[in-house]
């Protein structure tokens, strides 16, 4: 949708993106893969699978992020960098599971923006907004955006890359091109690839969500929930101190 709209001349878009990819496919598959391209431009949208598994480390994804931001600037490539959603609530979850959900992504997007900063991306922020809310931007699974999600990022990141200089050509063009998914499709979906999508994360993360949510429910009862927040924003910083001095752990290899 964007790549059109980049230029007068013909401009080749690849996409390489997988679905539930995390930030250790980003750097260790799609990079490799992307830099053979010598590409002009770099979508680099990746952080929600990483809250959504029991894995997740800040410190691991920050790593990963700062090595695959580095490999493309080095490169010469343009970074296009976005912070994203908070799953939990995309998902209509419950307080007590929605918070842990919602501490991870902001401790993401926290990287994500000190990362796009750093290496000088072209960032949206499209983690807020009236479009956030709006259930027809989104496909039957709540997370990934559908054609007119798609193209709400695709009209947005046109304006910021007009604003540096990066797009001759119009804008695209906001409207779907094609019918939104049936009521019967997005079911039908939900009853198979989202049963599967369902029963994986039930066997990762849901045992240690639930543990989090009983964490939520103690602290809020004894009225030091603001502890949870205080300690992630600390692993934040951690993560972010890290990658100043050089600092690598296995994980993030």
């Amino acid at each position: 949708m964007l790549a059109p709209s980049l230029g007068a001349g013909p401009v080749g878009f690849t996409n390489l993106a997988v679905s539930g990819a995390q930030t250790r496919d980003v750097l260790e598959r799609q990079l490799p893969a992307a830099l053979a391209l010598r590409p002009d431009l770099v979508s680099v949208v990746v952080g929600v699978n990483d809250t959504l598994r029991r894995t997740f480390d800040i410190r691991d994804v920050a790593a990963r992020l700062d090595r695959v931001y580095a490999a493309c600037a080095g490169q010469g490539a343009v970074l296009l960098t976005a912070c994203l959603p908070d799953p939990g609530a995309m998902l209509g979850l419950p307080g007590p599971l929605a918070r842990p959900l919602a501490r991870r992504q902001r401790a993401v997007n926290t990287v994500v923006h000190a990362l796009s900063d750093q290496y000088g991306a072209v960032h949206l922020h499209a983690c807020e907004g009236d479009w956030i809310g709006d259930r027809a931007m989104w496909s039957a699974d709540r997370l990934h955006p559908g054609e007119p999600g798609h193209r709400q990022l695709a009209v947005r990141f046109h304006a910021l890359l007009a604003e540096h200089g990066l797009a001759a050509g119009p804008a695209p063009s906001p409207e779907p091109g094609s019918p939104a998914p049936t009521r019967w499709a997005s079911l039908r979906w939900l009853a198979t690839a989202g049963t599967g999508w369902v029963a994986r994360r039930c066997t990762d993360l849901l045992p240690q969500l639930l543990s989090l949510a009983a964490g939520e429910l103690c602290h809020h009862a004894r009225g030091t929930g603001v502890r949870l927040d205080l300690r992630a924003s600390a692993a934040v910083s951690a993560a972010l101190a890290a990658l100043s001095t050089g600092e690598r752990r296995p994980g993030a290899t």
